[in-house]
């Protein structure tokens, strides 16, 4: 089973970076994670819908059985850069998410953990026709003492990461 997973942040070792590395590991009996990249894709304006930044990450969407987003929460809602590549995604033909299995996985060195921008994704989700898996949600609050050396330290968040994988697994199955 091939996952794609989008990271939400640009900067190169974020906090979503990181735990996207070590879900890979974690849920790598369950699926084949791989990256699906918004690092080089501009501003949208509409009319540079062939850019193959864009080309190449509406392929990959297409492919994978599903879709993870890693994703911080800025200022109470979803990353520009992450908005600014659905909304090139979304203008896509054939549409690459149109009932596409997805999950979210947001952290926060804050108590609400991402789940505000969770939300906003899910919204943006309904136009894009994503099939948003609805439980179990994954919002680590808390992260930078949660995180070292590229690693989630903490137990309860890994034990929690692996039940994550197996619940995906199934979702997507069900929908293949």
């Amino acid at each position: 089973m091939n996952i794609l997973g989008i990271v939400g942040s640009l900067r190169k070792d974020s906090v979503h970076k990181q735990v996207f590395n070590h879900y890979k590991e974690i849920a790598k009996n369950q699926f084949e994670l791989s990256e699906g990249s918004i690092v080089d894709i501009p501003m949208y304006d509409g009319e540079n819908m062939d850019n193959a930044a864009v080309v190449k990450l509406a392929e990959q969407i297409r492919k994978a059985d599903g879709v993870i987003f890693f994703s911080p929460e800025y200022n109470y809602s979803i990353p520009g850069s992450l908005k600014n590549a659905l909304d090139y995604l979304s203008r896509v033909d054939p549409q690459p998410f149109v009932g596409k299995p997805a999950a979210i996985i947001g952290a926060s060195p804050g108590a609400v953990g991402s789940a505000r921008m969770q939300y906003h994704l899910r919204q943006v989700g309904v136009f894009l026709d994503i099939d948003f898996m609805n439980k179990p949600e994954v919002m680590i609050s808390g992260v930078f003492s949660k995180l070292a050396d590229g690693r989630i330290t903490d137990a309860t968040t890994v034990e929690f990461l692996e039940v994550h994988s197996k619940a995906f697994e199934a979702f997507v199955k069900k929908h293949n």
